[in-house]
């Protein structure tokens, strides 16, 4: 049985319901922003190519980026779209997970920082013709979340008006940038520290031509691989410079620092930790690149993992009978929950881009956290479901042609870059804490009067779940402690769980909010089926807590397992529907060897 031979469902409502809930997944642009794409990448050129060195393969992501290049309209405004910016990771990374990895660095954290700072006439038509590739230099050995106190330093040259690039010592060199010889001639912008008259002005960024065009280093310039990752093929190297002397066009400005050639700094930011922030706040829509490539591998891998369950047949429960994998509750009721994550982090995504986008000046300060929480919560959740995928295949999981583990892999340094996950939902919590968050009011119904499985008791359990986090942070926060690390420690435990708790209700509150606005009567119930099953878990997890404050009772509590069993129940038949929903087109499901067959 091929691909297009699966069976969705045994009625014939199939295709209008598939593509209705397509529709609201992809905000109504699976046909328009996202089929460039969904093509292009299923296209001959980007198929897997089995036996490559980890070299080969790396060359490969390169020549591809080229391709990419090749098919957007205008390269130099992907920078400036983060709907279009965020459709191409969404559908890369299932396909080449190094070739995504350079797709954002180039568009995003180097174009884009261009972008966003003064035009200063510069040339950027061999970057624009991915003649020469962008990449970006932050992080050093010494530091990576503390990239606030990097040390590299460009130091301002008077009489020549110009800057001289520096790394004082082994641990300032820029730690794991894509400066290898792969790809051919490359440039950065690097951060440092600008010195004028030896005051520190604060981290800036800096046009910085790293090689020529068969690769080799610039004068001035050291790179030096490191070993291989377990993450995306791409050629990290350390990056060192020994007095590189820059151009006065070679310092990005704006707003946040300027300078004239005759040396006279101002700034409209007083401080030099927001003028380093404003200089990498591409860092942030780098955070809906990783979101977006993790969402593009996670339904990928389950549309996999699906239809192969609807064509590996195994023993039934009677002697002689086979039966498909998902015909056992102990198969299917793993994917089913894997689906309501992943409905649950692709809306989220939505709702977060679609504000990103719209925001200006203040407002984009203030959705920075929720991005921020949005990729820490959706890259973990996608490596959760991809691990199930992976599993639930068996041993043909582990095949990289199968799409599933290299694409896994790659969600590990989703997880680090942009920010390491753990940093970001600790510092979002603290925040939180000092009213950072607006918290729904405690519901007036009584839970003995209300319906187990009734989508509103459902999202005020989950902000019942909020509000106890926030108040247990808050009373350890007031404890006394020793020092104000004895107090932080104290509390980080439940603010890490209130930036958890808001996040899983906002998801959550996404499926009610997609299953109010689809058209079909059908995929409406399958929205409000997944939004249960995700609400469920949830709940059930603190079940305990929700007890304990009278928020559910204990017929409530006893009753959540067939709660549950009843959703996986009514979702199962449906399954195939909404996976198919995810767009992953024919053509490349066929080169994966499990499902050709």
């Amino acid at each position: 049985m091929t691909v297009s031979q699966i069976p969705y469902t045994a009625t014939d409502f199939a295709a209008p319901v598939a593509a209705a809930l397509a529709d609201v997944l992809f905000a109504g642009q699976l046909a328009t922003t996202h089929e460039r794409w969904r093509r292009l990448f299923s296209s001959t050129p980007f198929r897997f190519e089995e036996g490559l060195t980890h070299g080969e393969r790396i060359a490969l992501s390169y020549e591809r980026l080229r391709l990419v290049n090749e098919a957007a309209e205008a390269p130099q405004a992907l920078a400036s779209d983060p709907v279009e910016l965020t459709a191409i990771h969404e559908w890369a990374g299932a396909v080449d997970p190094g070739m995504a990895t350079v797709v954002a660095i180039h568009y995003n954290l180097f174009l884009g920082s261009l972008v966003d700072h003064d035009p200063a006439g510069r040339d950027l038509s061999e970057y624009i013709r991915a003649d020469r590739i962008g990449t970006f230099l932050c992080t050093e050995v010494a530091h990576g979340n503390d990239a606030a106190h990097m040390e590299t330093t460009a130091t301002f040259d008077r009489a020549a008006r110009a800057f001289v690039l520096h790394t004082p010592h082994a641990g300032a060199q820029k730690f794991m940038p894509n400066t290898g010889p792969a790809g051919g001639a490359k440039g950065a912008v690097v951060a440092a520290r600008l010195i004028v008259d030896g005051t520190d002005q604060g981290v800036f960024l800096f046009l910085t031509p790293l090689s020529d065009s068969d690769g080799s280093p610039l004068p001035g310039v050291e790179v030096r691989p490191l070993p291989q990752t377990a993450s995306s093929p791409v050629d990290h190297c350390t990056t060192r410079f020994h007095g590189v002397r820059l151009p006065f066009s070679a310092l990005l400005q704006g707003d946040h620092g300027r300078l004239t050639p005759d040396g006279e700094f101002t700034s409209a930011l007083g401080s030099p930790r927001r003028r380093f922030l404003h200089s990498i706040g591409r860092v942030t829509m780098g955070k809906l690149c990783m979101t977006a490539h993790s969402l593009g591998v996670m339904r990928h891998a389950l549309d996999v993992a699906m239809r192969y369950a609807h064509t590996r047949v195994t023993s039934g429960m009677t002697n002689g009978q086979r039966v498909p994998l998902i015909a056992h509750r102990g198969h299917h009721a793993s994917l089913l929950d894997a689906a309501a994550t992943t409905y649950a982090a692709t809306l989220l995504q939505r709702q977060v881009v679609r504000q990103w986008d719209r925001a200006t000046g203040e407002e984009r300060e203030a959705y920075e956290r929720l991005t921020a929480i949005s990729k820490a919560w959706i890259t973990w959740r996608a490596r959760a479901v991809m691990t199930e995928c992976r599993e639930r295949c068996g041993a043909q999981g582990l095949i990289q042609a199968n799409g599933i583990a290299l694409q896994l892999a790659s969600v590990e340094g989703a997880i680090t870059a942009e920010g390491d996950n753990k940093v970001i939902m600790e510092k979002a919590g603290g925040e939180m804490l000092l009213g950072g968050v607006d918290l729904k009011p405690e519901s007036e119904l009584a839970a003995e009067d209300r319906e187990l499985t009734g989508p509103q008791f459902l999202q005020d359990l989950l902000a019942d779940i909020e509000r106890i986090a926030h108040g247990r942070a808050k009373a350890r926060l007031r404890q006394r402690a020793d020092s104000p690390l004895a107090r932080w420690n104290a509390t980080v435990t439940p603010a890490v769980a209130l930036a958890d708790a808001h996040v899983h209700r906002l998801a959550a509150e996404s499926l009610l909010t997609a299953a109010d606005q689809v058209r079909s009567g059908q995929a409406a119930d399958l929205l409000r089926g997944l939004h249960a099953l995700f609400a469920l878990r949830r709940v059930a997890a603190h079940s305990g807590d929700l007890l304990a404050r009278g928020r559910m009772t204990v017929d409530q509590v006893e009753g959540l397992p067939d709660a549950v069993d009843a959703v996986l129940g009514f979702l199962e038949p449906h399954a195939l529907i909404l996976t198919r929903a995810f767009g992953v087109t024919d053509a490349l499901l066929e080169t994966h060897p499990m499902l050709s067959a």
